[in-house]
């Protein structure tokens, strides 16, 4: 049995350079054979895992030597942290590692949604040419929302800040005191305010109990009704059929979803979102790109390999 099993995609060339010193078995199919993956990791001494593989008390139990879980990104939903602990099985997240590509997904898809740019191609192919149905806006002089301000939601507060939109954030874990409100020139604010003024509201929280559902129907119809809402963060967050009403009703003015209650969207719980206007659905792929899929590797390799060189 191999040291180190990956169930889910990886960068290539990080593999084979992980593979070189040590014994590694990589399948990014792992994840959907949930008997292979439990017998591949049950000797192994390091697991690298994306949000898909279930590490849950039943699998650790079948995996006697396991010391580290890596973890390619920063949520831990699919991984049971009180198991692991109880078996003294390190977890270590790759933090700031897809930052900038999520921050970047955030304002890309804003852009897109002000301008309405992602609705303009099939009328140009059918040569309707409506130059006058396209009357977007301009980021500049909006005001841009941040629910959470930790580091991937700096990252997009620098680049809305540099198209000359207001920053205005809440996080009531970040202390009013911390020098990030000044050095982003955010401005601290209530929930209920942040979501009354943003033309703009971007999410970046995990999921827990308490951000469950956390944008209810309740949260939209205090928003503006030609506001942006962006999801990049973690299912669950958004209370997708609230979402919907809301952008059927016009009581919202677009949104984008990266993250969904059930992943991944199969065409049954997709229907949900046929013929809704103003709406972008992604993959779960906002901190997905060349360069995070490449450093995320690197910095899981370096996680897993520090814990079992120092395991021994």
């Amino acid at each position: 049995m191999a040291e180190i099993v990956i169930t889910e995609f990886m960068n290539d060339a990080v593999v084979a350079d992980l593979a070189r010193d040590r014994d590694v078995f990589y399948d990014k199919g792992l994840v959907d054979r949930p008997d292979d993956l439990a017998r591949e990791a049950s000797r192994c001494r390091g697991l690298i895992v994306r949000n898909r593989t279930q590490v849950t008390a039943e699998l650790l139990d079948q995996c006697p030597d396991l010391k580290v879980v890596g973890r390619l990104g920063v949520g831990l939903e699919n991984i049971d942290l009180g198991a692991c602990a109880a078996r003294g099985i390190q977890v270590c997240p790759a933090r700031g590692a897809n930052a900038v590509s999520v921050a970047e997904y955030v304002v890309a898809v804003m852009l897109m949604l002000m301008r309405g740019v992602h609705r303009t191609t099939g009328p140009v192919i059918a040569g309707t040419w409506p130059r006058n149905a396209f009357m977007g806006r301009e980021a500049a002089g909006a005001t841009f929302g941040l629910v959470g301000f930790g580091d991937i939601a700096r990252h997009a507060a620098a680049r809305a800040s540099a198209l000359g939109m207001e920053i205005v954030a809440h996080d009531p874990f970040v202390h009013a005191e911390d020098p990030a409100w000044r050095q982003m020139r955010a401005r601290r604010v209530s929930l209920e305010d942040l979501l009354a003024g943003a033309d703009v509201v971007t999410l970046h929280v995990p999921f827990t109990e308490s951000t469950r559902n956390l944008i209810d129907a309740a949260a939209i119809a205090g928003m503006k009704d030609d506001a942006i809402l962006i999801n990049s963060s973690r299912g669950g967050i958004v209370d997708e059929e609230a979402l919907v009403a809301a952008l059927k009703g016009g009581t919202l003015g677009g949104a984008a979803l990266d993250v969904f209650a059930d992943e991944p969207v199969t065409a049954e719980t997709g229907a949900r979102f046929e013929g809704v206007p103003n709406l972008i659905l992604t993959p779960h792929i906002a901190g997905v790109t060349r360069q995070s899929n490449r450093w995320t590797g690197v910095l899981t390799v370096r996680n897993v390999l520090g814990v079992l060189d120092a395991a021994g």
